[in-house]
């Protein structure tokens, strides 16, 4: 992939400035630099298998900085910015290739992302589109089960619900969900979500509940 830096900020609805361009950078050179290790978690859908072994998101970035005879072409053109300080070039991994071309893949609004103030909020609701993808409208989680995937460093029930609440809510309002209900049954605490509604389309609805094995 091949962007301008500036671009990529403002796809973001973030401030254009220094600081945020140097934050940008920073962020996907660490993201070159992470690597991500999978114990049967990471599906690959061109081979019908999940991953066993270690993995990177990016494969190469490369930051280039706009030539100073270039800048001094940008004051000609209305809709060019004059301080943009260059384009990235973005290499993806083989394995995240391979699944965005067989489109196992999931879509996030970017609004309703950014939108959430919380952490906890954004990872559940990665979690929660992904129960949607199984065309069902609700799921069903064991608690501690939720608090891995998230994941959430509290022990108790008591503790977990206090920190899911607020994101819950924020779900809600947004109406990523319409409802959340953490109940007992027995001696094993779960969470009822049901779905709301796409950005934008109709709730997807076949009447199933999707049960977190």
């Amino acid at each position: 992939m091949r962007f301008t830096l500036h671009a990529f900020l403002h796809s973001m609805g973030r401030q254009v400035d220094g600081r945020t361009y140097e934050q940008l950078r920073s962020g996907l050179l660490r993201l070159e630099r992470t690597t991500l290790e999978s114990t049967g978690a990471y599906y690959q859908a061109t081979r019908g298998a999940h991953l066993d072994g270690r993995f990177t998101l990016l494969t190469a970035v490369a930051i280039e900085r706009r030539r100073a005879t270039d800048r001094s072409q940008l004051v000609l053109f209305d809709n060019a910015v004059a301080a943009e300080p260059g384009e990235a070039r973005v290499t993806l991994a083989q394995a995240v290739r391979e699944n965005l071309a067989a489109r196992h893949v999931i879509t996030l609004s970017a609004p309703r992302y950014l939108a959430l103030a919380s952490p906890v909020a954004r990872r559940l609701y990665r979690l929660v589109e992904l129960a949607r993808a199984d065309g069902h409208v609700g799921w069903r989680i064991p608690l501690e089960r939720l608090k891995e995937m998230l994941p959430l460093v509290q022990r108790y029930p008591s503790h977990l619900q206090r920190v899911l609440q607020p994101a819950h809510d924020m779900l809600m309002q947004t109406g990523v969900l319409r409802s959340a209900t953490v109940r007992q049954h027995r001696r094993e605490w779960h969470v009822d979500y049901v779905l709301g509604t796409r950005e934008g389309g109709p709730r997807e609805a076949d009447g199933g509940v999707h049960h977190e094995p």
